[in-house]
């Protein structure tokens, strides 16, 4: 493509940076401290940090700060800083059992192994808009009114947990998918292989990609192109709709483990926070086991359910339609947020070369087309006079 500088050239660049600075930087209201930011925004950081595919609460809330609440520039911001940072030691794999869980739901049975958690969640009340009951100190907090959990302030571990402690079986209980390969109602996809899981963060994946190359690309997608694709999905390939079940979802704390450059142990160095689901699908392919259902997985860094169970869905429906559709190439191409917003962004580039030379394409063609209907007009017969 042709590109031309701005009028104004660098000059003006540089004062229309600085505008964005100063309107940020001197704004009337203070400026949001990281801690304040993690607890208020915790969604949209949660959400910084998965479509960046880096965990680090503290800069994704300087990201999400510095671009003025747009998740997907705090993303462009995190993944930048991310490709600056050396990598010291790669983390040993985490068996999702271990999740210390906050909040579990299973849609799909009313009384699975274990609780329902509901923990800190707004699903099962009404949309209404609240509005501050006095005016902010100067903390930021409500004078009075402040929200609290059971006359106690929402923060620390009881705010997180949206429970009361409980013992490890409540909080670490059986998957409901392991009733249904009891039931032997579940297929079951394990052939005892453990490959290495691909990484898109070195290299680029393309069609063909094996499933983690999928996993790991929804798990960094951006969230609303991922929903998006899913709910495309849901009217499947062949026109039919097709039916979807939410099995469970999760959200709780991992540890994260790496190896002692001394010892060659393993060694726990801290824990992030995950979300995963299990979807359920009803096979009814011509090919397919119909005595059994399919059963997709989701997970991503931080709380965020929309995306987990996006994933979960698409990983189904990938596997039955990604070989004879077009589905994988849209997973992995076109659901990255950095990449498709980039491409939208660049469009605001000078393109002064580019359309001028489309414009003088048209002409031509407009020029062409008058000289080949005027030669048509001299070659034409004088017409003959009709005889009665």
């Amino acid at each position: 493509m042709g590109y031309s500088g701005a009028r104004g050239g660098l000059q003006a660049i540089l004062a229309a940076e600085g505008l964005v600075r100063r309107l940020r930087d001197h704004a009337p209201s203070p400026w949001a401290p990281t801690e304040q930011v993690i607890t208020r925004f915790r969604l949209a950081v949660d959400r910084v940090m998965g479509e960046a595919g880096l965990y680090d609460e503290d800069s994704a809330a300087a990201a999400f700060r510095q671009a003025e609440g747009d998740p997907l520039e705090a993303s462009h911001l995190l993944r930048a800083y991310r490709s600056t940072l050396p990598r010291l030691a790669v983390g040993e794999p985490v068996d999702p059992d271990e999740l210390l869980i906050l909040r579990r739901i299973v849609p799909a049975f009313r009384e699975p192994d274990g609780p329902q958690l509901l923990g800190r969640t707004t699903d099962y009340t009404g949309r209404l808009l609240e509005k501050p009951a006095g005016p902010p100190s100067e903390n930021g907090q409500a004078t009075r009114n402040s929200p609290t959990t059971n006359g106690h302030a929402t923060n620390g571990p009881q705010a997180d947990n949206g429970a009361h402690p409980a013992d490890a079986a409540h909080r670490r209980p059986r998957r409901f998918l392991d009733l249904l390969r009891e039931l032997d109602l579940a297929v079951d996809h394990r052939d005892g292989s453990d490959p290495e899981p691909f990484d898109i963060t070195r290299t680029p994946a393309r069609p063909p990609a094996p499933r983690s190359a999928a996993l790991a690309a929804m798990a960094r997608a951006e969230t609303g192109a991922l929903v998006a694709l899913w709910y495309r999905s849901i009217l499947g390939p062949d026109g039919n709709l097709h039916e979807v079940t939410l099995g469970e979802v999760r959200h709780g704390r991992l540890p994260l483990r790496v190896r002692h450059p001394h010892t060659g142990n393993p060694v726990t160095v801290g824990e992030f926070r995950v979300t995963e689901a299990e979807a359920i699908e009803d096979l009814d392919g011509a090919d397919e086991d119909r005595s059994r259902f399919d059963v997709g997985y989701g997970l991503c860094f931080g709380h965020n359910e929309r995306k987990a169970i996006a994933m979960a869905n698409l990983d189904i429906a990938n596997r039955r339609f990604g070989a004879t559709g077009p589905l994988e190439q849209l997973l992995l191409l076109t659901t990255d947020g950095l990449d498709s917003g980039g491409f939208l962004e660049h469009l605001k580039l000078p393109h002064y070369v580019t359309f001028r030379s489309m414009v003088e394409r048209k002409q031509a063609l407009r020029a062409a087309q008058r000289a080949g209907a005027e030669d048509v007009e001299t070659r034409l017969p004088e017409p003959v006079g009709r005889v009665c």
